[in-house]
């Protein structure tokens, strides 16, 4: 199937061979057709097939019909995402689509002053991409309009629903006119998804790509059984592979994120750190040093699993298991994108053998036995010898581990009671007077 195939404008899909699309994707192939008509759509695909342009092309197609500007530009799509990376990134496709349309859009989220946002919205725009929290506060403080919304979107709203936003979603659709388009996409259809779509969506026609939590099928996984205190050398060994050339590091902590940056530059190996606690501009900057190539590997937190669209990612590394089995999906399929082969590679500890049972028991395989490879002994294991604290069960770094050395323990320092301190002192003093013949 081609293209052309949905009758889109002769300006549209110029604008969609220029970005290097050549054939629609099965999500695409699949919803196109429906948003094109006007119907409501609950999509549900896996994360790297091409979700954002099953839903920009056909909107930016349908707004482009005759008459429909006139006046000062209004709000006329909204797209909600759950982080600021992937608010940008709809924003940069509706962008790259729509320009020769003569459409603005421009991008909302927090983190960062909302000054150049608000001088964005007060010049007038077509279509905002926007996260829950910041779009709220600017509609508090009178700079969004949403009278005139024809198309909402939800873009990964499952996500959406495990951060919290459910309330502030509510919230804005409660502002936005019954009669609109609404389209929601996302990686997985649990209930919680089901039940917000019927609140929200007239009638949807459901598309269905692939089964929920469905791994790629070109993604070659594999598990390497090592103790926490290991980790940090087995990565770097692995990374000394040049085959290894953009390598994307999962943690389940941003602390364990900076720490894994730490150690890897102490090997001379280049890495890059995104995560919660990193500012927008930080996050930004990493993200664009990693597709440059300046850094090879990026250590992330499950913020980059979703939404990031990063090209010829060669490998994914799960430094440590996710905590959601879902996560691991989202996590992998960073990697084996637009058609292309990927290699996963987990790392399991004795803390998470129960994570490891959980996520193939959600994928319906077991991931191979990787060899763990003979490492020459360095320093990193004197220096990184203590575990962290682990979700994965209670016990997990407080001493469940049995082949934890000695010199691997946290030493523990008890305090004296002050009690005891007294007693001694007191006893001590009584056999000094005691021997003095004189009275206590």
């Amino acid at each position: 199937m081609q293209f052309e195939e949905f009758r889109f404008s002769n300006t549209l899909l110029k604008a969609i061979h220029h970005q290097g699309y050549e054939t629609p994707t099965k999500i695409q192939e699949l919803a196109i057709p429906h948003v094109l008509n006007g119907e409501d759509v609950m999509g549900c695909a896996q994360t790297g097939t091409g979700k954002t342009a099953a839903f920009a092309l056909p909107v930016l197609h349908r707004l482009n019909h005759p008459g429909s500007r006139h006046g000062k530009r209004r709000i006329r799509v909204l797209t909600l995402a759950p982080t600021r990376e992937l608010a940008s990134q709809i924003g940069q496709s509706f962008q790259d689509f729509g320009r020769t349309l003569g459409f603005h859009s421009t991008v909302i989220f927090g983190g960062v002053s909302q000054y150049s946002q608000t001088q964005a919205l007060q010049r007038g725009v077509d279509i905002l991409a926007a996260t829950p929290g910041r779009l709220l506060d600017l509609m508090n403080q009178g700079y969004v309009d949403l009278s005139r919304i024809e198309v909402l979107v939800l873009d990964e709203a499952d996500r959406m629903l495990d951060m919290g936003f459910i309330h502030d979603i509510r919230r804005v659709v409660a502002e936005i006119p019954r009669e609109r388009q609404t389209l929601l996409f996302s990686a997985t259809l649990d209930p919680g998804i089901v039940k917000l779509a019927k609140g929200i969506l007239n009638e949807p026609v459901r598309v269905d790509v692939t089964p929920p939590a469905t791994t790629v099928e070109r993604i070659d996984q594999s598990v390497f059984f090592v103790e926490r205190y290991d980790k940090i050398g087995l990565l770097t060994h692995l990374l000394k592979d040049d085959a290894m050339a953009r390598t994307l590091v999962f943690t389940r902590t941003k602390h364990g994120a900076d720490k894994v940056v730490r150690k890897l530059d102490q090997a001379s190996i280049g890495a890059v750190a995104i995560h919660g606690n990193k500012s927008q501009n930080k996050r930004e900057q990493a993200l664009d040093a990693f597709k440059r190539g300046k850094f090879r590997v990026l250590v992330a937190t499950d913020i980059a699993s979703r939404g990031l669209d990063i090209d010829q990612v060669t490998h994914v590394v799960n430094f440590d298991l996710p905590n959601e089995p879902e996560a691991y999906v989202h996590r992998i399929g960073r990697t084996g994108r637009a058609g292309a082969s990927g290699i996963a590679l987990s790392f399991c500890g004795s803390d998470e053998r129960n994570l490891l049972s959980v996520i193939e028991r959600l994928i319906g395989q077991r991931l191979y036995v990787a060899k763990k490879p003979k490492i020459q002994e360095t320093d990193i294991r004197k220096t990184d010898g203590i575990p962290e604290y682990s979700a994965a069960t209670p016990s997990a770094g407080r001493g469940s581990d049995s082949n934890r050395t000695k010199e691997d323990s946290p030493r523990v320092y008890r305090k004296r009671g002050p009690a005891r301190r007294s007693n001694r002192s007191g006893f001590r003093r009584s056999q000094r007077n005691a021997s003095c013949g004189t009275a206590p």
